[in-house]
């Protein structure tokens, strides 16, 4: 239905390729457009209308104010497909993930901030509530679903120990204090850096429909304090700090106040996020939110640390925190980056037939080769002969003129069988290659997206080489997380053959 839909709009023949995006939390799909034109468009199917809906709603009345979110191309008659300007690949959290130090992003995060102020406050002002798709205020309603949601898919799941009538009682108690909270302003709701597209360095803000009427405090403590970004304490400061004067610019606060009630807002969003990832990670088995869980353990950490005297009114939430940061689930819930979701680490390497097939240096003997062959080959025109497959040009040249994301979608399906069954089995190492004449554009191409695909759906460790462009360019650098992978799970060999890319390229690879 999507493609006769992509297909009536934009013209049969102006179409180079359509291909599914990675889901993140919702059931909404998303769909990448690229025209031969070099322009390229997101869709989105989804059979909610209502949300639909609202998200058109939104998306007007924030163009209108200003407020920099995708544009609207086109909804189809029936409203459960939209078509949106594509914002680019890379998101905040992508920026945070691959930056060097702190000091990279900070102004990220102040764009970011400084906008999320102007839609809280003149949303607030222009936005008609009850058109929101659920619900239209961050009520004591909407509090105890969000405690309760903790409950339910965190604590019951890991069977901590919990008086049942005292904690309801607690909760109720809780959400009455945080129902009339100032100052009440639009709320984003799931205001977090996966939600903001960074293009040409402005923050883009995405995925806003479950937005409603609520205390500023939330969006702030959801931004600051998400789990997989691991922002510093100091960091986490100096921006909250400089959100408050942004925000009392345009809407003046009592400050003490406005912290007293942070704290407790904070803690709210800690355990709804915590919630979340019970949910989506260990019922639904979904990696990212999954190998979150440490992180947001260590969260409710810092908060005990940092705002322990919120605890007061609410003794039985109190021995529970204890509890979560207790051995049992830091054991469980181990933080060390190669043991969050699975001991796999895959090995993705591009490799030229002309200098023979690689070995399996992992001593099994298996894994997987793709030929690229098939594929029309960039280097055969002048304009691309000195250029690579992770450079732009060859990029567009093979998504709109060649059938190489048809060639890519079949190679996952293959991998995937087996990367399922060896994160079960508890095995250690895969291997994946693609080769291609020279080495240099279909194999790099078709290496970099296997393993942007593999880490964002599955979680696992991956290490990247591309044998070829490595030898040219010497490079040996590592992350000290690749390093140890290689140490780990390949035996001694020359340096030239243990080849990793530097943090740059991993940047490259989130932002691709």
């Amino acid at each position: 239905m999507l493609q006769t839909i992509v297909e009536g709009h934009f013209g049969k023949e102006s179409i180079a390729s359509i291909h599914s995006l990675a889901q993140a939390g919702s059931n909404r799909k998303y769909y990448r457009i690229l025209l031969k034109s070099g322009t390229s468009y997101i869709a989105c199917e989804n059979p909610h209308i209502e949300e639909n809906e609202t998200f058109f709603y939104f998306t007007e009345v924030f163009q209108k104010l200003g407020i920099q979110v995708p544009s609207l191309e086109y909804i189809h008659t029936d409203k459960m497909v939209y078509i949106l300007t594509d914002l680019g690949h890379e998101s905040l959290l992508d920026r945070v993930l691959g930056a060097e130090n702190h000091s990279d992003i900070e102004e990220l995060y102040k764009k970011s901030l400084k906008g999320l102020v102007k839609m809280q406050v003149e949303g607030k002002k222009q936005i008609d509530f009850n058109k929101c798709f659920s619900s239209k205020k961050f009520d004591r309603s909407a509090v105890l679903a969000d405690l309760n949601y903790f409950k339910y898919y965190f604590l019951d799941l890991h069977e901590i120990l919990y008086d049942k009538w005292k904690l309801q009682a607690e909760f109720d108690q809780f959400s009455r204090s945080i129902e009339n909270m100032e100052p009440v302003c639009f709320m984003f709701r799931d205001f977090q850096a996966r939600n903001i597209m960074i293009k040409n360095e402005i923050p883009y803000f995405i995925d806003y429909q479950g937005g409603m009427e609520g205390p500023a405090q939330y969006d702030v403590a959801s931004l600051l304090w998400q789990a997989k970004a691991a922002l510093p304490f100091e960091l986490k400061e100096t921006l909250f700090q400089y959100y408050k004067k942004e925000l009392a610019i345009l809407h003046p606060f009592n400050e003490m106040e406005f912290d007293l009630n942070y704290s407790k807002i904070l803690l709210l969003r800690l355990l709804q996020v915590l919630g979340a990832y019970g949910l989506r990670g260990i019922i639904e088995r979904r990696s990212h939110f999954l190998s979150s869980i440490p992180y947001g353990l260590q969260n409710i950490e810092q908060w005990i640390h940092q705002y322990t005297n919120s605890l007061q009114p609410y003794p039985e939430l109190g021995e529970i925190l204890k509890q979560l940061i207790g051995p049992k689930l830091k054991n469980k819930y181990e933080m060390d980056d190669q043991k969050v979701v699975s001991p796999l680490t895959v090995i993705v390497q591009s490799f030229s037939y002309k200098k023979g097939i690689p070995a399996d240096e992992s001593g099994n003997g298996g894994g997987f080769m793709f030929d690229c062959r098939g594929i029309l080959n960039p280097g055969r025109f002048e304009p691309y002969k000195k250029l690579t497959g992770r450079d732009q040009e060859v990029i567009h040249f093979l998504e709109s003129q060649t059938k190489v994301n048809e060639f890519l979608d079949s190679a996952k399906k293959i991998v995937d069988i087996s990367v399922k069954d060896y994160i079960e089995r508890g095995f250690k190492n895969l291997q994946i290659s693609f080769g291609c004449t020279g080495g240099q554009h279909r194999s790099v191409y078709c290496t970099d997206k296997m393993a942007k695909y593999l880490n964002e759906k599955y979680g696992v460790q991956v290490v990247v080489r591309h044998l070829i462009q490595d030898e040219k360019t010497g490079s040996i650098n590592t992350t000290n997380r690749q390093a140890e992978a290689l140490k780990r799970y390949l035996p001694p060999q020359p340096a030239a053959k243990v080849v990793a890319h530097s943090k740059l390229f991993l940047q490259y690879l989130l932002e691709s």
